[in-house]
Parts: C-alpha cells; structure tokens; sequence
C-alpha cells in the first residue's frame, strides 16, 4: 500500500473520531474538557449585554449580618424587609434565593405557651396577655401575612440527599408528568426536596427552585428549568417570577416534530411571547451578563433601614440571597470561582425578559460535522500534497476561517457551536502530517538520497520520495538519452600542471558540468577520469529527456566558455570538451559485483553516444548528437553534419550539431544552414564541383575550418577515385 493512501487513512480515521464525538456515539474527555474551557472563554469575551437594572439583589452580606446578626434571621425581620421593599420602595416583584424550612420560634412565644400549660394554667391575667400578644410573637404567621397578596416567589431546592415529603408538604407543581408520556424521558428526576414552611407556601404568589446544573469540573453554566419530582413537574425561580410579571400568562412546551423532544419554552400572553431555548435535560445556559456584581447589589440592612433611595429600587425586580462567604451560596461560573448564586437567577430573568440567550439546538452537530468534513478533508487529501510552508499556511487559514466561523455563530445566531474538536482536529491532523514528514518521508527522502542523491538532484529526489514505490534500482529497459562529454587534449592539458592546481581544475570543471546536468533533470552516471556520463529518463521518468540532455549540453558549453576566463586567471590553461548524445533503448538499474554496483545504463545506444563524443574532434564541433535524438526535437535547429558508420555497427547513422531552439536562431545563422545543407545535397548527389563551390560559399561559423579541410580532401578523394552509382553518402569510421 502506497504511503500517501497510509496517511490519508490515518487522517479518515482520525476525522471519523470526532465526528463520533459529535454525534454523541462515543465521549472524548479530552475534547469535552477543552470545549468547556472554550465555552467560558467565548463567555467571558463576548457576554450577551442588555439591561441589567430592571433587576436588583437585596443582599445578605457581611454588613447586614453585623448589623442585624447571623443568619437565619428571624420572620419578623423578613416580614418587616418585605413591608419596606412593597410599600416605601414599591417593587415589582420579590424572589427568595433562600428556603424558609424550619419554624421559627426566636419570639419565645413556644416558651409562653408552655408555661399557659404548666405553672401558669390557672393565672387568667397571664393568659389574658397571652392571648392578646400571641399573633404578634407568631413570626412565621406574620411573615406569611406579608407575602400574602404580594408578587413574592419562594425558592425551595432538590437534592437527592433531601427527605422525601408528602404531596400535601410539596410545593405547587405545574403539571403532572403523565400529561406528556411521549416526553417524560426527558425530565430531569430527583428523589429529595427541600421545601419551605407549608404556610409560607400557600402565603406566596408562587414557588420556584434554585438547583443548578454542575458540569463534571464543579462549574455552574446551565439551570434545569424544570425537573420531576415524585412523578409531577416543577418550575425554575426565574421562570416563576417572569410567569408571575407576566399577566395571564401560560408556560408551553416547544415540540417541533413528534421525533423530537422539547427545544424550547414559551412564556406568553396576549401581549408578548418569550422564548426559552433548553437542551436535552431541559436546561438552559446561563446568559451571564459579565463577572459578579454586574447587576446593582444593595445592602439588606440598608433596604430595612431606609438608607437606599427610592429610585434605587421602585418598579424593581427584586432578588434576596446572599454573598456572604459563610452562608456558602457562592459558585464556579465561567465569570469566576466566587460567582454569587442568587447573580445566576438575576442573569436567568434578565436573558429571559431581554431574548438573549445563547441556543444549542440539536441541529448544531450537524454544523460542527459539516465543519469537520471541511477542514478534515482539505487537511487530509489538500494539505499532504503541499510543500511544509505552504501546509503550514493552509492550516492556519483554516483555523482562522473555523474560529471566525464559530465566533460569527456565537455572536450574530447566538449558537453556541462545539469548536474543541474542530480545533483539535486541526492540530492533529497538521501535526500528524509534521510528523509523517519527519519520520516516514524525511526516512524515504533519506533513503533515496542514499541511493540515488549521488546522480539525481535534490529536487527530483524529493519529487521520488513522494512516490516511494513507483522507484528502485532493479533493472528495466527503456528508452532513454545518453550523454558523454570529455576534455579534449587532456593529457598534455595535465602535465602542464601541479598535482594540486590539476585537482582543483578538475573539481571547479567537473562541480560546473554537473551542475549543467541536474539543472536540467539528468542523472550523474559516473566521473571517467575528465569524462562525464550521464543520461536521462531514469530513475524518474521524463518524456522530455531528449529536450532536457541538448538543453544541458549547450548550457555545458555556455558556462565552460564562462569559466575558461576564470582558469585562465589562475594559470590554468583553457579547456574544450566534446559532447556526444544518443537517444535509443537501453538497460538501466543497479549493475555490478557483490563488491561494487553503480546505478547505470547498457546498450547499443549507450556505445554510439560514447562514439558521438569521439567523433566530435573529427568534426571540429562541440556537440553532436544522434538521428534519434533529432527525430524527438522538432523544435530545434540541428546542422546534420554526416551519415557515419561507425565501427561495430552494420547500419549507418545521420549525425548532428544542435544550434538551439529554432526561435532562437537568427536570420544569418538560418541563412548559412541552408547553404550547408545545399552543400550536403551536392555533395551525396556526386556534384563535386558544384558541392566544392557551395562549400567555399557557406558561411561563418557553420564551417570551422577542421569541417571544411574534412570535407574538401574527402571530395578530393572521391573525385580522383569514383565511388561508383551504389555510393550512398555513408562514411566508414572504424576508429573508437
């Protein structure tokens, strides 16, 4: 199996992964962990806003309790704080965030009584008084009087822990959950609750719980508007006290479809709906205003006292609660680890009567999928086939375009869209493909590089190792181009030389030559002494391996005239090569002894490239190449100098000198190629005269002068000695 299908598996898999995660068919701690802390962080940066003066929090803080004393304090008390807050600041409405459980019996009344039965059961004067004092001692019965015909909301609590209580002892419950048996899967159940006094109950205009919802880290950011108990259903305090300012109003459940389960409140009256969005369990997340503190808090001693002007708290949603530390009603909440409990009800209303609540509707997997496929699939089949800098860039783009994607939702929808995975998902992948690249494609690119690194250039070793199993050295025939190139006068250029004047010629000559060659895709076969060979089409294929060799044999030429100035400035004489190329059917691979192996060519086609090389000092010309050769470049310019048979082959060959492309040779160079090739057919048609003329005629450079003594003694030689009718125009060349 080829490596990139590998990686693209393991990239499938991991995508496959978190897709599970957010359709819920399996639970990554780790992503949930961190979309919380994501959950927090979008709260904190981008709370919903809104009014937050409509609502205000009567607090029971350290000063009140200095004042008035340690909790609980006495009904007598509560009931003079609820006269302040309705008839001299005239609030709306008043929620308790605390439970009245136990009987008050601060007044003494308990005692008095005790002693009307004992010592004192026949003084008619003690009971007298008694009697006449007994309603004002009654603190409980005083309270409820003064939540009676007011818009006062109790608060109660579940807990499991809780004792279990008589229906007759519950609180008001708004339905029972047998009305709706195709949903009653989705009531939260809790098995204990904490009430308040029977009578206090009945007294108050409605009853609420405060039970939030504790995520697994001891964070409060959702509130279960309704929770069963004992088989009957029970309302949140917020949702008691909007239901409560809201005239004639009706609580709905909002079913979209039979498949579905409830997605939504709805509080409504003839005037104005309000819609509560809720998950699952049926709660809902909290639209924190901002950190603690971010609604008005005022003293409730102040209030008791009369210190706080009227204006502070007339037409008021009022809370009661507490931000004392030992009264222990202090949360965790995305704003904060000491978030008032009572701060939570206060931003449940306020998101409630202002619609600002974040949603996460059952549709938003979808979305996070949707998101998921996207940057997974061009992590996966897109980033992998990109260089590291532009991968890199690519999955930065993507994690930029994901966060403003979810940031957008957030903040123009109010979805709140999982983005963990999709984050995570990103770093995997990218570091998944880092990783790859390190230790399978840089150990392929190390391998290739051992095999192949000393013939082939960087870049073509890289492009190998992208497709390990398309290359070995094994053996295989193939239609290739050879090229051989060598100094000319190479002996006597070195014995005018110092050994170490010699090396350092050779290393500049040969490190420029084969820099030629792998600039244009070929492949270094091996140094022969001043000789260099090398071919091209293996081991990468190139159809184009006949253009790149003539193009890397005249750029061999272009820099050796470049650097002979260079020589020459050091003492080292100038040197001159001849180029041989041939382009035919050969054996290449990994060839050799046990010993020693090379990765190198075989053939016929090799043996005519090496007798090219030669014949390029018979010719006077820097390169020539073969008919072959010629026939796969139609778009170059080529002077045909002969057709030779050389020694060892029956069939006669057509030999070549390349000009360079054909829109790159000039008008008097295209001019003196068509005076030689009329010479040339003069010449094969025994018009020796006429051939002799068109010689003498031909213009410069196109005939050096080693050409022209070439061919006029060859037609010398022809004409003393006629080669007869069967004379084809071939030259014998049995010299190597």
């Amino acid at each position: 199996m080829k490596a990139g299908v590998i990686r693209a598996l393991l990239g499938v898999a991991c995508l496959l992964l978190f897709l599970g995660h957010a359709f819920s068919y399996w639970h990554l701690p780790a992503v949930s962990a961190l979309e919380t802390y994501l959950y927090d962080v979008r709260v904190r940066l981008s709370p919903p806003g809104g009014d937050t003066q409509q609502v205000v929090i009567v607090d029971i803080d350290e000063k009140s309790l200095g004042e008035l004393g340690r909790w609980p304090w006495s009904r007598d008390v509560m009931a003079r704080l609820m006269d302040r807050l309705f008839d001299d600041y005239r609030v709306r409405i008043v929620g308790f965030d605390v439970v009245f459980s136990e009987p008050d019996d601060s007044s003494g009344v308990a005692v008095l009584e005790g002693l009307a039965k004992g010592e004192l059961r026949s003084n008619t004067e003690f009971h007298r008084v008694l009697g006449k004092v007994r309603g004002e001692l009654d603190y409980d019965t005083r309270f409820a009087d003064a939540l009676r015909g007011r818009n006062t909301i109790l608060g109660y609590y579940f807990a499991d822990d809780a004792r279990p209580l008589p229906e007759a002892m519950q609180p008001r419950s708004l339905f029972p959950v047998s009305e709706f048996p195709d949903l009653a899967w989705q009531f939260p159940v809790t098995q204990g609750l904490g009430a308040n006094l029977p009578q206090l109950q009945a007294a108050a205009a409605g009853v609420g719980h405060f039970m939030p919802h504790i995520d697994v880290d001891g964070s409060v950011r959702r509130v279960p508007l309704m929770v069963s108990y004992q088989g009957r259903v029970f309302e949140a305090l917020s949702v008691a006290m909007v239901r409560q300012l809201l005239p004639d109003s009706e609580l709905r459940l909002g079913v979209p479809d039979a498949d579905s389960g409830i997605e939504w409140l709805d509080i409504r009256n003839p005037q104005i709906q309000l819609r509560i969005p809720v998950d699952a369990q049926l709660a809902t997340l909290v639209p924190f205003r901002g950190p603690e503190r971010s609604f008005p808090y005022l003293s409730a001693v102040d209030v008791l006292k009369q210190r706080i002007p009227a204006a502070d708290l007339e037409g008021r949603i009022v809370l009661l609660g507490t931000s004392a530390a030992g009264l222990f009603d202090l949360r965790n909440t995305p704003m904060g680890g000491t978030y008032p409990g009572v701060e939570i009800h206060a931003n449940l209303i306020a998101g409630m009567l202002g619609q600002t609540f974040m949603s996460q509707p059952y549709y938003v997997a979808g979305i996070e999928a949707c998101v998921l496929l996207i940057v997974g699939g061009l992590l996966i089949f897109v980033a992998n086939r990109l260089p590291p800098v532009s991968g890199t860039a690519l999955m930065l783009l993507l994690l930029a375009a994901a966060i403003a994607f979810n940031l957008w939702l957030w903040r123009d929808a109010r979805l709140v869209v999982p983005l963990a995975a999709t984050l995570l998902l990103i770093f995997l992948l990218y570091g998944l493909g880092m990783a790859w690249g390190f230790f399978v494609e840089s150990r392929s690119k190390r391998r290739f590089t051992t095999l192949f690194g000393q013939y082939v250039p960087p870049e073509l070793v890289e492009e190998m190792a992208r497709n390990p199993e398309s290359y070995s050295m094994s053996g295989r025939s193939d239609d290739l181009t050879i090229l051989f190139s060598d100094i000319r006068d190479f002996t006597t250029l070195s014995e005018g030389l110092s050994p170490e004047a010699l090396t350092r010629l050779m290393n500049e000559y040969l490190g420029a030559m084969t820099h030629e060659i792998q600039a244009n895709r070929g492949t270094l076969d091996k140094y022969i002494g001043d000789a260099i060979m090398a071919f091209w089409g293996a081991p990468v294929a190139d159809k184009a391996h006949a253009r790149h060799a003539v193009l890397a044999a005249l750029a061999m030429q272009r820099q050796l005239a470049m650097k002979n100035p260079e020589f020459q400035a050091h003492g080292w004489p100038e040197i001159r090569i001849g180029i041989g190329i041939n382009t035919g059917r050969v054996t290449v691979g990994d060839m050799g002894s046990s010993v020693r192996k090379a990765y190198t060519v075989m053939g016929d086609a090799v043996n005519l490239a090496s007798r090219l090389e030669g014949l390029t000092r018979v010719y006077g010309v820097g390169i020539i190449v073969g008919e072959d050769t010629v026939r796969a470049l139609p778009e170059f310019s080529f002077r045909e100098l002969d057709r030779v048979r050389v020694k060892g082959k029956r069939n006669a060959v057509a030999i070549f000198e390349p000009l360079g492309l054909s829109t790159e040779v000039d008008a008097e160079t295209a001019s003196a190629l068509a005076q030689w090739h009329a010479f040339l057919e003069h010449y094969r048609q025994r018009q020796w005269a006429a051939a002799l003329a068109q010689l003498e005629a031909t213009q410069e450079p196109l005939v050096n002068e080693r050409l022209r003594k070439l061919y006029d003694e060859r037609i010398v030689h022809l004409q003393d000695n006629d080669p007869g009718e069967a004379w084809d125009g071939v030259t014998d060349l049995l010299s190597k």
